[in-house]
């Protein structure tokens, strides 16, 4: 059965988050209509247009990041002089300071402008659980995420991915986070910035429980970003990723192509592509779908480019 939060619940459980920033918005892109028009799911225009756009997700330079040999400044740089693409996702822990370090961000912005790249959404981690139990502490991450929310607009973003972890059971954890995504949908609304969810561990990498959130948040603002790969239920224990993807694709603002090791013929040892994106494809969706390289078999670099070579193989296939 699905449930819809009540508003009074939203209110009593988010009281807290409420209390904005004097004036009740932080600096950033604000809109006077609502939410911008959706590019992430655009039909194909005919002719030359691709199936769908390939991105790269800050996450598959983890690494390289992490020890200093990349300046989160260069990233938009790289991922078109060297992985030759021309979409990026980020990621906040690699400059989880910077959220209201506007002058920052405006480097970052003018980087990726400068060499034609569309910064397409952050993924935010660490802001705390938005469907825990203690409404204090949900009520502290659902406004922890706010200053995320103003940084992705400012950047051009459309989206930023969030976590829906929390405690207790499986109604109790859809009601709080659908509870949380309404309001933060709500709070984006004026930024033109969606609020996305991905399979990334616990209830959220099982596909039915994440699509009945969907359902109850009850907002165009609310999606989610169906992760090849992240079907880890803990002990063991693995959704099925295809069913997964197929669950999570009606509320795809963007898609996440996750690799980790790759046979002779190019193709990933662990997810079959040719499927997957048939699930993507079928659902209607042609934005773009973003490199995440995770494996260790490979260089960072070459892992990459093994994902981005599949990507466009399976893609010319389709489009065949």
């Amino acid at each position: 059965m699905t449930v819809r939060p009540r508003r009074r619940d939203v209110l009593a459980a988010l009281g807290a988050a409420a209390a904005l920033t004097p004036g009740g918005l932080l600096p950033g892109r604000l809109l006077s209509g609502g939410l911008l028009p959706g590019t992430e799911r655009a039909a194909p225009a005919g002719g030359n247009t691709p199936l769908f756009r390939i991105s790269l997700a800050q996450w598959s330079l983890h690494r390289t990041l992490r020890s200093g040999a990349l300046d989160p400044l260069d990233f938009a740089a790289v991922a078109k002089n060297t992985y030759g693409v021309d979409g990026i996702e980020y990621v906040n822990s690699f400059f989880k300071d910077k959220a209201t370090d506007f002058t920052w961000l405006g480097q970052l912005k003018d980087q990726a402008e400068s060499v034609g790249v569309t910064s397409l959404l952050i993924m935010i981690d660490g802001e705390g659980q938005l469907a825990v139990a203690d409404d204090a502490a949900r009520a502290r991450a659902v406004e922890n995420h706010f200053r995320w929310i103003a940084a992705a607009s400012f950047l051009g973003c459309h989206a930023i991915r969030v976590n829906a972890a929390g405690d207790g059971s499986w109604d109790d954890q859809r009601e709080r986070a659908a509870a949380s995504l309404h309001h933060l949908a709500e709070y984006g609304a004026p930024y033109g910035i969606s609020v996305i969810v991905e399979n990334h561990g616990g209830l959220s990498s099982n596909g039915k429980w994440l699509a009945e959130v969907m359902a109850a948040a009850d907002h165009p603002g609310v999606g989610t970003l169906p992760d090849f790969g992240n079907f880890h239920l803990g002990d063991g224990e693995w959704y099925d990723r295809y069913r997964g993807v197929e669950e999570l694709m009606p509320f795809a603002k963007a898609v996440s192509a996750k690799s980790h090791a790759f046979d002779v013929e190019g193709d990933e040892t662990n997810t079959d592509y040719r499927r997957m994106l048939k699930l993507v494809l079928a659902a209607g969706y042609h934005g773009y779908i973003g490199i995440e390289y995770e494996g260790s078999e490979l260089s960072e670099r070459d892992g990459i480019l093994a994902t981005r070579r599949l990507l466009e193989r399976v893609r010319a296939e389709l489009a065949g």
